[in-house]
C-alpha cells in the first residue's frame, strides 16, 4: 500500500476541501424544508463516486430520499466489500448554542484535537466518516492497489429510521452481493487507543398511556377518592426494577447470553476512569445493575429506561388537578438473542397485568431492532485489526457498544453478511449536539487505515 499512502499524503488538502463542500449542504432528512438540500447531497455523493472512477453509479429513488450506489468490480475471483454510510444529518437545533453556523464548517483546535477539528453538523456523523471510504478507494484506484471489488451504498434516511433502506436492500439482493459490509458510523476509545466495535444492542421502544377519570378533576374534591394516573404510572414504572436494578418483567432475561469470564476480562482491558466518567457528567457516582461494571452495564446487559414522562398541568404557576391521563416513553436496549417483538409483547403483557383497578392502560409500540455481534475470530475482524495495527502501531481493543444500529441486523438477515464497524470518531465529538466536530487526525487516519483492510481481507480470504 506504499503507492496508496503516498497518494493520500499528497492529497490531504484536496480531501479536506471536498469534505468542507460536502458539509456545507444542509441535508437534514427530518425536516421537509430541507428536501431540496438532501437531494442535492445525493447528487454530490454520486458525482464523487463517478469522479473517483466507480462504475454503475446511480441515484436510486425510493419512497423517501434516494440511495446512492456505485461499484468497481475488478475481478470476479476477488472478494467484494460493500461499504455503507449515510449522507443525511440531524437537525442543528438549538442553533444559538453553536459557536459557528452549523453548515459553515470551520477548523478549530481543542485539547483533544490539537491538530484541529472540523466543526459542522455531520462532520463525524456520518459525512466525515463515510467520505473517508470514498477517498480511500480513490487512493487505491489511483495507485492501482485496490485488492478487492467494492460496492458503495450511501443512504439519506439514517437519521429518520432508514425506513426505505430495508425495502431497497430486499429489492436489490443480487446487486448487493458481497463478502463483508464495511461501516464507519461508530467511534474508538481514544486517538491513541484504537478499538473496533464488535457488538451493538438491540432496541424495543414503546409509549404507554394510563387513563383514570374521564376528565381532569379538582384535587381538593377528588383527591384520595380516585386513582391519579400520574401516581399510578410512576409506581408501575418504579416496580419494573428490583433492589438490584434488575428488570422485573417475567421472561425478560430468558434469552440473555451471559458472557464468559474470559470475554469479560478481555472487555475490561479497555481503559476506563470512573472518576473522569463521573466528572464529565457532573455526577457523584454511577448507578445500575448489581454485579456488573459500568462498561458492562452499558454494553452487554439489557436495560429499561424512561425517555420522557408527562401528564397533568405543567405550565406556569399552580393548577390543582388530578389529571385524566399520564404518558411515558420507554426504551429497552437489548442484547443478542433478545427479539425486539418478543420483548415488546412481554412488556405489554406485564404492564397491563400490573395496572390496578381504577385505570385503563394502553401500550403503543414505536420501533425496534435486533442486536448484532461480530466474532473477533472472523476474517473481517482480523483484517480490520491488522489494518488498525498498520497505522496506529498497536492492536485495537474489541468493544461492545451500548447503542443500536438496527440496519446491521437487517443486513445480516437479508444479505447474510456480517458488518465490520471501523469507526474513527470519539465520544467527545458531540454528534447530534451543538458544535459537532471531527478531528483532522481522525479523518486522515481513517483514510490511511481503510486501504489496509482491503489488503488484509483479500489476503485472508485466500487462506
Amino acid at each position: 500500500m506504499e503507492a496508496t499512502q503516498q497518494y493520500i499524503a499528497g492529497s490531504k488538502e484536496k480531501f479536506l476541501n471536498e469534505l468542507m463542500d460536502f458539509l456545507k449542504i444542509p441535508s437534514i432528512s427530518a425536516d421537509p424544508a430541507y428536501s431540496d438540500a438532501v437531494h442535492q447531497t445525493a447528487e454530490f455523493v454520486a458525482n464523487q463516486l463517478k469522479n473517483i472512477g466507480l462504475d454503475a453509479v446511480e441515484i436510486c429513488q425510493t419512497a423517501g430520499y434516494p440511495v446512492v450506489y456505485g461499484e468497481k468490480m475488478i475481478d470476479e475471483n476477488l472478494p467484494t466489500v460493500l461499504v455503507y454510510g449515510h449522507y443525511d444529518v440531524q437537525p442543528a437545533d438549538p442553533i444559538d448554542l453553536w459557536t459557528n453556523p452549523p453548515f459553515e464548517p470551520v477548523i478549530k483546535t481543542t485539547p483533544i484535537h490539537p491538530q484541529g477539528a472540523i466543526f459542522a453538523r455531520g462532520a463525524c456523523d456520518d459525512k466525515g466518516q463515510a467520505f473517508m471510504h470514498v477517498k480511500a478507494v480513490e487512493a487505491m484506484l489511483a495507485s492501482g492497489e485496490l485488492t478487492c471489488n467494492v460496492k458503495f451504498m450511501i443512504e439519506g434516511e439514517e437519521e429518520v429510521g432508514s425506513e426505505n433502506l430495508a425495502i431497497f436492500v430486499n429489492e436489490n439482493v443480487d446487486r448487493l452481493k458481497a463478502d463483508i459490509i464495511l461501516v464507519s458510523d461508530t467511534g474508538m476509545l481514544a486517538n491513541d487507543v484504537p478499538s473496533i466495535t464488535t457488538g451493538l444492542r438491540g432496541l424495543s421502544y414503546v409509549e404507554v398511556e394510563v387513563t383514570g377519570p374521564n376528565r381532569d378533576l379538582h384535587s381538593g374534591l377528588y383527591g384520595g377518592c380516585v386513582a391519579n394516573p400520574i401516581n399510578i404510572l410512576t409506581t408501575m414504572i418504579a416496580s419494573m426494577h428490583d433492589e438490584n436494578r434488575k428488570i422485573t418483567i417475567p421472561g425478560f432475561y430468558d434469552k440473555v447470553i451471559e458472557l464468559s469470564a474470559e470475554e469479560r476480562a478481555e472487555m475490561a482491558k479497555a481503559p476506563f476512569s470512573h472518576e473522569k466518567y463521573c466528572e464529565a457528567l457532573d455526577i457523584e457516582t454511577t448507578f445500575g445493575e448489581t454485579g456488573y461494571s459500568t462498561m458492562e452495564r452499558g454494553s452487554i446487559r439489557p436495560t429499561l429506561d424512561v425517555n420522557g414522562i408527562w401528564g397533568g398541568y405543567t405550565g406556569e404557576g399552580a393548577k390543582t388537578v388530578i389529571p385524566s391521563k399520564a404518558y411515558a416513553k420507554i426504551s429497552m436496549r437489548l442484547v443478542p438473542d433478545q427479539n425486539p417483538d418478543e420483548i415488546t409483547n412481554l412488556f405489554q403483557t406485564h404492564f397491563e397485568k400490573i395496572a390496578p383497578q381504577g385505570v385503563k392502560v394502553k401500550v403503543k409500540p414505536h420501533h425496534g431492532g435486533e442486536a448484532a455481534v461480530t466474532p473477533i475470530d472472523s476474517i473481517g475482524y482480523k483484517a480490520a485489526a491488522l489494518a488498525y495495527e498498520s497505522t496506529f502501531g498497536k492492536k485495537p481493543i474489541p468493544v461492545r457498544s451500548g447503542g443500536s444500529i438496527p440496519i446491521v441486523a437487517m443486513f445480516e438477515k437479508v444479505l447474510g453478511l456480517k458488518t465490520i464497524l471501523m469507526g474513527f470518531g470519539l465520544d467527545s465529538d458531540a454528534i447530534h449536539s451543538p458544535n459537532e466536530h471531527y478531528g483532522l487526525f481522525n479523518f486522515y487516519r481513517g483514510i490511511e487505515t481503510i486501504p489496509y483492510f482491503y489488503k488484509h481481507f483479500a489476503e485472508l480470504s485466500k487462506e
